[in-house]
């Protein structure tokens, strides 16, 4: 049914399996180890320079810095784990520049969608009172008592969803949408040009 080329079949081998076990592991144990994305990375350069050059190291780090650099910002602000900034890092160096723009975007529409419909779905089964003390809690006590910082495991056991499943469903409609186009040559000229050489 698809007539895909090795570079094609590699990058859904690689992008695919990557996002895969990423969001596994994002779900079990809301960690998303560095063993997994460093080499991951490392591989998706070598991908792009084994199929596109210099040219495709270029487009790598593009992406690369695309995927880190705005999940950096987010995860500075306290918007999100460094196991995510990572995994949006590596998984860049595969997709490039705009495939990973394009992850970017729908993923953050999934989560959106995602954290308005268990916001919704936790007031109708424990109540408004309930639901904002467990997802907008804010490490503030109540009158006359200490204050208190909350901690890593407070603040994981707040999150809402895995951010890897929403990455991983993202690149695979990107994929099955931009893959054809992978490695295929970009021929097209001008109907003005075409009917001058007839």
């Amino acid at each position: 049914m698809f007539d895909l080329n090795l570079q094609q079949m590699v990058l859904i081998l690689g992008a695919g399996l990557f996002t895969a076990v990423a969001a596994i592991s994002d779900l079990r144990t809301r960690r998303i180890p560095n063993k997994l994305t460093v080499p991951v990375f490392a591989l998706g350069l070598i991908y792009q320079v084994s199929f596109s050059g210099w040219s495709g190291l270029g487009e790598g780090l593009l992406g690369f810095a695309v995927g880190f650099g705005t999940l950096f910002v987010l995860w500075m602000i306290g918007g999100g784990g460094g196991g995510d900034v990572k995994l949006m890092g590596a998984l860049g160096a595969w997709m490039g520049f705009q495939n990973t723009l394009y992850v970017l975007v729908l993923s953050t529409v999934f989560v959106v969608l995602g954290t308005m419909l268990t916001m919704v779905f936790s007031v109708i089964k424990k109540g408004f009172r309930r639901t904002k003390n467990k997802y907008l809690a804010t490490g503030k006590q109540k009158k006359g008592k200490k204050f208190v910082k909350e901690t890593q495991k407070q603040k994981e056991g707040r999150r809402i969803m895995a951010f890897a499943v929403p990455v991983a469903v993202a690149t695979w409609l990107v994929m099955i949408w931009k893959v054809p186009e992978v490695g295929k040559p970009n021929i097209q000229q001008p109907v003005q040009q075409q009917e001058q050489t007839k």
